[in-house]
């Protein structure tokens, strides 16, 4: 549940806020299910990159990591790769 709230976050974060969203045409399952499958197109992407050889694989999990962090997930402090 916790990654679905910094999802949310994230995402109406971007919307011009007031007491009401007047412009926001999707409910909030509408808008997680997007970001969603943003996030997992960009993932899909960086595992399916075979142009890095084997011993750059901990690079494809860091890319996979900072996709979480730019939409607003913390990766927690054990990740710590740079």
């Amino acid at each position: 549940m916790e990654l679905y709230k910094e999802i949310l976050v994230q995402a109406l974060s971007q919307q011009r806020a007031e007491i009401i969203f007047p412009d926001l045409r999707i409910n909030a399952t509408q808008i997680i299910e997007l970001e969603c499958y943003k996030t997992l197109k960009k993932i899909k992407a960086v595992i399916e990159d075979d142009s890095l050889e084997d011993e750059s694989c901990f690079r494809k999990i860091e890319e996979i990591v900072c996709v979480f962090e730019e939409m607003g997930s913390s990766s927690g402090e054990r990740h710590d790769f740079g």
